[in-house]
């Protein structure tokens, strides 16, 4: 606990001393950047154990999460380093603490493999589709929204299980089921879709 709060204390005295005026429209940026910060506490509270801890730093994250993407949408604070450092954040508090429990043998290992391979076909599609096709604009379907909600609210439940309250064990079973199929559904999604728009180019490339 006293490692986590120094880390937390470096990562605001970062923001409280620096000397260079933060223009407002970066301000949902340095939320995101934070966010990543918090990656290294939380993968420390979870390896100790510490699932009281944990749940507080995954609360954090979760919140200032929301806090950028309502300054992004409200006051149209947006920008490409954005639009990279967002999902940057969000996808590395997940692998990590899904990797994490799922080590800890707290879900099961198939399942963490199943999020982290639909992120990885979801990355080098991107990838992909951008040196054969052309720029590569994504935007979050509903199905991967759903993914990320279960995602988290299954993370949320564990550690408040672990920590504070125990839940029934077919609840988080039941949620388990939901974040697999959710994965499935959503990363088919993105394949048809990045397939769909490559057939498309390239058809109208031949034409």
């Amino acid at each position: 606990m006293a490692s986590l709060l120094l880390w937390l204390q470096w990562i605001l005295s970062i923001a409280w001393f620096s000397k260079r005026p933060v223009n407002a429209q970066y301000i949902p940026n340095l939320i995101s950047l934070l966010r990543i910060l918090l990656v290294a506490p939380l993968a420390l509270c979870l390896s100790s154990k510490n699932y009281t801890a944990s749940l507080g730093v995954f609360l954090l994250a979760g919140f200032s999460d929301a806090l950028d993407g309502y300054l992004a949408r409200r006051f149209n604070w947006t920008s490409r380093l954005g639009a990279l450092l967002d999902p940057l954040g969000d996808k590395l508090l997940m692998v990590t603490t899904y990797l994490i429990l799922g080590l800890q043998a707290l879900i099961p290992m198939w399942l963490v493999l199943a999020v982290i391979l639909r992120d990885v076909i979801i990355v080098s599609g991107g990838l992909l589709y951008r040196f054969l096709v052309g720029d590569v604009v994504i935007k979050p379907i509903i199905s991967s929204k759903i993914n990320m909600v279960l995602q988290v609210l299954l993370i949320f439940s564990l550690l408040l299980s672990l920590s504070f309250y125990p839940l029934p064990p077919m609840l988080l079973q039941i949620l388990i089921w939901l974040v697999l199929l959710s994965t499935l559904i959503s990363g088919s999604c993105y394949v048809y879709q990045w397939g769909r728009r490559a057939w498309m180019s390239c058809a109208g490339n031949k034409l």
